[in-house]
């Protein structure tokens, strides 16, 4: 068994999140990180809210308040959020901790000591009407590679290529619609170039990647130029050289201290519990295994950016070095990014309403339908479209006429027939082999979903939920009453292949699993849920909540033996269906 980090996008704490966000790096990640718990790895999944840059710092101007009190709002919004979603983090936290301004540090200091950031000139925008500097993220023009109307400053989402302002043509401010004065300013960069062969090998060995990630990946070699690590901006981490860290409008550029959230996230985590040094189980052991969870719009700070660094840290790069006190830290092992989630043809935008917030979702359908469909239709390998017409037929032909369906009728029959579960006679032939039939499931189900195909296993799940709703009609048991061997033979059989795909289920739907288990008559917890913990910050700073559990408990991914004689009650639906007249409400309120 393997020591398994799941590093998940952190989301960015201007707003909260919509349902879009999560189809990419929620919900593929903490399928992945029960599945893997439940296969017996020793998971850490971490991750937390990105709460430096410019758009927190505008969106603080906009309302008069200050860029803190910002990011702790929708810190709050985001964590009760993905709690209600049941994202099992080990612990998702923030970056506006001490904990995480040290470690960030601590990375820049060494790669500036291994000759990989290197300070120059350059030319920065500020706004002509404010005289404030404008980020690369904050001006959009036409690319000059591609012609896209709509690149931004540091890269073009079209074709890929990281870009500088200077570049764009026709630059103009994304705030105001003005064009940007450009001055010259000092900054460090990282030096990629000296990077490149490092970076090159390393992409080069990747094994199992989806195609269109290595290869965009792989692209990206193309065009390596030093890229600019700080910023002109007076909210974010100070820079920690001589003559810098004192200065109250240069900080670290967003991006390199986001990404490293995934490893003072793991030391924080491991600085709340009874081992310190825990976290290197995950960053120091060359066995451990890396995943790294996101949408398609980060993949080159996931793919070039972070391992940059810490090929730079550790110190692997044309102009050599050695790494820091944290000692030599892991590669990722794989990038995960899914596509795009479109709704009803549109893409997401919270400015023209083109939206569903994850609060707003949950507030209105149950967290595993949302789940079910991100799993069944979402942007796995190519951008998909969520319509609720859609997702009103996947709940109620799949989850309330599928899944439920066997869920009520196998356990409704049980339960009136012997008050508990059946002791089974002479099994025939079709007993059996629906039997080996879930028994045999467990292991493609759980390659599938190891090898990031959860499309693919959710929908051979569902395949062996079919078979068992086939086998009840074929059998009848509402017509076994005077051969009661027999009936219960068949209620046994089913409600075993019950236990079973709810057991291979339970990395997608947890919250019906739980239930699922209950209505069975077991006891404990089969699904371990995260829950929401208010902490100090482990060096002073303000406290703050934060995600996180103890998923100790999760069963084994196997077939377990159903026992005779566990009492059973008349169960109650575990999905709700949904009246048609939903498409016709909530296209109401997205005005069409």
């Amino acid at each position: 068994m393997s020591n398994v980090l799941t590093a998940v996008a952190w989301p960015y704490a201007n707003g909260p999140r919509h349902i879009g966000h999560v189809s990419g790096f929620g919900v593929p990640s903490d399928v992945f990180s029960r599945y893997m718990r439940m296969a017996g790895h020793d998971v850490l999944m971490v991750s937390g809210t990105d709460e430096h840059g410019t758009p927190i710092l505008v969106q603080a101007e906009q309302e008069g308040v200050s860029p803190r009190e910002i990011a702790d709002r929708y810190n709050r919004v985001i964590v009760e959020d993905l709690q209600a979603l049941g994202l099992s983090y080990d612990l998702f936290t923030r970056t506006t901790t001490r904990n995480h301004a040290a470690v960030a540090q601590e990375l820049f200091r060494t790669v500036h000591k291994n000759g990989y950031l290197i300070e120059k000139k350059t030319s920065g925008a500020i706004s002509p009407s404010t005289g404030r500097t404008l980020p690369d993220r904050y001006i959009e023009g036409t690319c000059p590679i591609c012609g896209y109307d709509g690149a931004r400053g540091d890269q073009c989402d079209n074709c890929g290529n990281q870009l500088d302002p200077t570049d764009l043509i026709n630059p103009r401010s994304r705030i105001n619609g003005e064009k940007p004065k450009f001055i010259e300013t000092d900054h460090f960069f990282l030096d990629l170039p000296a990077l490149a062969d490092a970076l090159g090998d390393w992409l080069r060995s990747r094994q199992g990647w989806r195609p269109n990630v290595l290869k965009f990946s792989l692209n990206l070699l193309d065009d390596l130029r030093p890229r600019a690590m700080t910023r002109d901006i007076d909210w974010g981490i100070p820079v920690p050289m001589p003559g810098w860290e004192d200065n109250p409008n240069k900080r670290l550029y967003v991006w390199f201290d986001a990404v490293i959230g995934y490893l003072s996230a793991a030391i924080e985590w491991a600085r709340r519990s009874d081992d310190p040094d825990a976290w290197q189980k995950w960053w120091s052991d060359p066995a451990a295994l890396q995943y790294y969870f996101m949408g398609k719009d980060n993949i080159t700070f996931h793919s070039q950016i972070w391992p940059a660094e810490l090929l730079a840290y550790d110190g692997k790069g044309a102009k050599g070095g050695a790494p820091g006190k944290y000692g030599e830290l892991n590669l990722p092992t794989e990038v995960v990014s899914s596509e795009f989630l479109t709704m009803e043809g549109r893409k997401f935008s919270s400015s023209r309403q083109v939206v569903i917030y994850v609060r707003d979702f949950l507030a209105r359908y149950q967290p595993d339908a949302l789940r079910y469909f991100i799993a069944v239709a979402g942007p796995e390998t190519h951008d998909t479209d969520f319509t609720w017409s859609e997702f009103l037929r996947r709940t109620n032909d799949e989850l309330v006429a599928g899944w439920g369906n066997l869920v009520n009728r196998s356990i409704s029959m049980a339960a009136k027939n012997f008050g508990a579960v059946p002791t089974p006679g002479e099994l025939t032939e079709t007993d059996r082999a629906l039997l080996a039939k879930s028994a045999a499931a467990f292991e493609p189900i759980g390659s599938l979903i190891g090898t990031h195909r959860q499309k693919a296993a959710i929908t051979e799940a569902m395949r062996v939920v079919a078979e068992a709703n086939k086998y009840i009609s074929e059998s009848a048991p509402w017509k076994l009453g005077e051969d009661r061997e027999r009936q219960g033979t068949v209620l046994h059989t089913a409600l075993q292949v019950v236990s079973d795909c709810n057991t291979l289920l339970s990395p997608f739907l947890p919250h019906s699993a739980q239930r699922v288990h209950e209505l069975l008559g077991g006891a404990g917890v089969v699904a371990p849920q995260p829950e929401i913990r208010e902490v100090d910050d482990l060096d002073g700073g303000p406290g703050y909540p934060v995600l996180t559990g103890d998923y100790a408990d999760a069963p084994a991914w196997e077939s377990t033996p159903l026992p005779a004689g566990r009492e059973l009650a008349k169960p109650k639906p575990v999905f709700t269906k949904l009246d048609p007249s939903i498409v016709d409400e909530e296209l109401a309120r997205l005005g069409g």
